[in-house]
């Protein structure tokens, strides 16, 4: 059958606007015509899914609706415009020859956008079901965002009033994510460029630290801008409530309606494919109503594990900021402002002890200065450094066995002056290579991760790539000297 393309599916703003003015749901139509539409509809979905595939049927057919049929012309919704051109460049002929063998009457078919919900009084916010809590589990309550409920109901808790910009402390290995951060939360409309802005870093480092202080900066500029912020696991059980007590409407609206979406650790979504699909609709959605999404994980796009491509890319499509681990003079100065802040003096000694010994992250950092401080407090011993190492004596132990690979490969891309994404990138030149066998033996030398887990964290790579390299290394420290420094010098730097 041979077809003008521009016939069998318009997606004209003149056709939006006309259709925007009735509900999805039975435009124009009875109870019977409504149902033998849906019934041809899922008819032809059937011969798409077979053709396409489920993944792709998902990816572009997941959300679209069928509207209303008059004299030969089938309207369908689409959720977002880059899904309504998508489906009528790439398979509106297809969807026309289905539709026709269905329905012979049918003569072409239209795809436009979902009309928009009519406009919410400024007291009128959605409430979404409780996830029950199973035996032995309590559901962890999202952290942030401002109150959206029916008749004032809290469902996000508000952010951590001590996790604000001016109280994060800046050095080299922050610095870029928490400009990107602030430009970010003082932008009155999002660049399309820096959309979504990706956060990622290790444990403890500081990116629930730069979400909250988004948040405050945000509401503070305009109370009424409606800023959605909880973990990836709270999106997770909320989607999966919404799906048993078949509230995926409400939890759509919930999700698709606000002016800042916000998710933590949103590595959390891997291998939760109808979470994925949940989140890609949202995520295209948000955007293409130029509305700004802040994301954290602990890892890059380019390393999560389980997660679609098209996932992949979305999350990569913005402005990607990391924070690498701290550096000796950034502890430092963390320590001496929270002792400042806390009006508790404690010796430069103490500070500059802690900020040596416990390199893993922020967060055990800040603990153990509370614990000293309190025991010094609470005994009335003085605060010392042999004090120090008594009270922290397990925490120390610990600090000391802990080498982590993502440190190896920061210092050993620092020390050949190479880019970190090398030491996951396929290429093989030797100014490349050989700092990445390094860093493969160092890990092999200094953690206890498998092989398998070692070569996972260098791009993926086989147990073989990391025995081969591990070999390498051994054999160039007998036969070069250089080689033999550098290794003995890293090793030192990161057991120090």
């Amino acid at each position: 059958m041979e077809t003008d393309l521009n016939k069998i599916l318009s997606s004209t703003s003149g056709n939006d606007a006309a259709l925007n003015q009735k509900s999805v749901a039975g435009t124009g139509m009875d109870d019977e015509g409504r149902k033998e539409l849906e019934s041809q509809w899922a008819r032809v979905c059937d011969r798409l899914r077979k053709e396409i595939g489920d993944k792709a049927f998902k990816t572009w057919f997941g959300e679209v609706e069928p509207g209303e049929s008059k004299a030969g012309k089938v309207r369908l919704y689409a959720p977002t415009r880059f899904v309504r051109d998508w489906v009528s460049r790439h398979y509106g002929d297809r969807v026309l020859a289905y539709w026709h063998a269905v329905d012979p009457e049918v003569a072409s078919v239209e795809v436009n956008l979902v009309p928009p919900p009519a406009p919410r009084r400024a007291n009128e916010i959605i409430a979404m079901p409780p996830v029950p809590a199973a035996q032995n589990y309590q559901q962890p309550m999202p952290r942030l965002g401002p109150a959206i409920g029916r008749g004032g109901e809290e469902i996000f808790q508000g952010p951590e009033a001590r996790y604000t910009f001016a109280n994060f402390v800046v050095g080299k290995p922050n610095e870029f994510a928490y400009a990107a951060a602030r430009n970010i939360a003082e932008q009155d409309k999002p660049l399309p460029e820096r959309n979504p802005l990706y956060i990622f870093g290790g444990v403890g480092l500081g990116k629930t630290h730069l979400m909250h202080a988004i948040w405050h900066v945000i509401r503070e500029r305009d109370p009424k801008t409606r800023v959605l912020y909880l973990t990836a696991e709270s999106f997770v059980n909320r989607f999966i409530t919404a799906l048993r007590t078949k509230n995926t409407g409400q939890f759509k609206e919930l999700f698709r309606n606000v002016d800042v979406l916000m998710v933590d650790d949103v590595q959390f979504i891997c291998g939760k494919e109808a979470t994925q699909d949940e989140f890609f609709f949202t995520f295209n959605s948000l955007v293409e109503q130029n509305k700004q999404i802040v994301l954290s994980s602990e890892k890059p796009p380019s390393e999560l594990q389980d997660i679609e491509e098209r996932m992949r890319s979305r999350l990569g499509s913005g402005l990607v900021a990391d924070i690498h681990s701290s550096t000796y003079e950034l502890r430092l100065s963390i320590l001496q402002t929270k002792a400042e802040n806390a009006r508790v003096p404690v010796p430069i000694g103490v500070l500059e002890f802690l900020a040596h010994k416990i390199s893993t992250n922020i967060r055990e950092l800040e603990g153990a200065l509370n614990r000293v401080v309190a025991h010094g407090q609470l005994i009335g011993r003085e605060i010392t450094v042999e004090m120090a190492q008594d009270v922290l004596h397990d925490l120390l132990r610990q600090a000391d066995r802990k080498v982590t690979v993502d440190e190896i490969q920061q210092r050993v891309a620092a020390h050949y002056n190479i880019k970190l994404a090398e030491m996951s990138s396929p290429r093989r030149a030797r100014s490349v290579a050989r700092p990445r066998q390094v860093a493969m033996y160092l890990a092999k030398q200094l953690t206890t991760l498998s092989l398998p887990q070692i070569g996972k964290r260098f791009g993926n790579r086989d147990h073989t790539t990391v025995m081969h390299a591990v070999r390498k290394i051994e054999e160039l420290k007998v036969s070069d000297v250089s080689i033999a420094e550098d290794v003995e010098l890293l090793k030192r730097q990161l057991q120090g």
